[in-house]
């Protein structure tokens, strides 16, 4: 794709400063810029970068003020992370070669395409499976019977989807994540043993889902496991049985929610933080990285840290104190000492 320096401010409603014919072919990283990439500047700590960039083309912000002279076509927008959102879809190109059915696919004679389906080698649809129109399924992909998947979904390779199963439209799910499995039910005989609880449920995505890559998110025992609309999951997510996460929720790499836990909406969970079972969590919480909860927060918009997690405050102000214990312990071992001595003058 080729596209001009004015072109590109067009599209974005951005002004230009320096060459508005200069022709742009790709997107690129600011402090990797090559002849003929734009990139974009919004962190200031990558401000160093823009003044030797080799890139041809830099977003910056309207009100952007270099500190030394720009050899780049500088593109002046309000919104950086909104312009390069745009401009990196526009670069996203699905060809048409790739919307057809490879011969190598199996797609049971019961299964409902919907049109301009693409679907890649080795892949398998089942029986009574229902496919929306303009959806991408890429190949080694798994569908099982009776899945339901709404229009312009894309499912990226290794993707197993299994019975009963739905997936709304504009979802994306990445390669290798598992939507389906049986959630981990088992429950103990007279002699220890664990036995299965038959897991017969489903799992629901409504719309404009992402999930990341070798998720794995569990059909309720009984009911629906339910991804609510807009939800954002990282790679690496665990979400057991019968759990709710709520609308437009992001989660990051390598949490882990336990069965029944119901997450309300708007909220921000943190890298690896983990969540027991049968909580719930109000609308717009935000847990920090490596957190654990056993209990949930009783206000919305509660900010958590630690584990077990405490508000986000207080946790500072205690780790200040936790860093300070072997002075502390010091100190109370000379006042100690001290008052021995007091007491033997006595």
């Amino acid at each position: 794709m080729q596209i001009t320096a004015r072109e590109i401010a067009t599209f974005l409603g951005g002004t230009i400063e320096g060459n508005p014919d200069i022709v742009l072919d790709k997107p690129s990283k600011i402090e990797e810029g090559v002849p003929g990439s734009i990139t974009f500047l919004s962190n200031p700590k990558y401000e160093p970068f823009i003044y030797k960039t080799n890139a041809s083309a830099v977003l910056v912000d309207s009100n952007f003020q270099p500190s030394s002279s720009i050899s780049a076509t500088l593109i002046r927008v309000p919104d950086v992370y909104g312009a390069i959102t745009q401009l990196l879809e526009a670069f996203t190109d699905i060809s048409d070669d790739q919307r057809k059915i490879e011969p190598t696919a199996v797609v049971s004679e019961g299964a409902t395409l919907g049109s301009n389906v693409g679907i890649g080698e080795s892949t398998v649809i089942c029986e009574g499976a229902n496919i929306g129109d303009d959806c991408l399924i890429s190949s080694h992909v798994y569908i099982g019977p009776n899945v339901k998947i709404g229009q312009n979904t894309v499912l990226q390779p290794g993707v197993k989807i299994m019975k009963d199963c739905e997936v709304g439209d504009n979802c994306t799910i990445h390669s290798n994540t598992v939507i389906g499995a049986d959630g981990f039910g088992f429950k103990p005989d007279s002699n220890g043993c664990y036995k299965k609880i038959p897991q017969i449920g489903n799992v629901v995505i409504e719309n404009d889902v992402e999930i990341g890559a070798n998720c794995v998110i569990d059909r309720a025992t009984m009911g629906s496991t339910v991804i609510e609309e807009g939800v954002k999951l990282d790679n690496l997510i665990q979400i057991a049985h019968n759990v709710v996460v709520g609308a437009h929720t992001v989660i990051a790499a390598q949490a882990g929610i336990a069965g029944s836990t119901k997450i309300g909406k708007y909220c921000m969970i943190g890298g690896q933080v983990g969540i027991a079972g049968h909580l719930k969590i109000p609308d717009r919480t935000n847990i920090a990285a490596q957190s654990g909860l056993n209990t949930g927060p009783k206000k919305e918009g509660t900010a958590l840290f630690g584990s077990p997690a405490i508000a986000y405050k207080d946790y500072l102000k205690s780790y200040v104190g936790f860093k300070k214990l072997p002075e502390l312990m010091k100190k109370l071992e000379e006042l100690e000492s001290e008052v021995k001595i007091l007491r033997s003058e006595k």
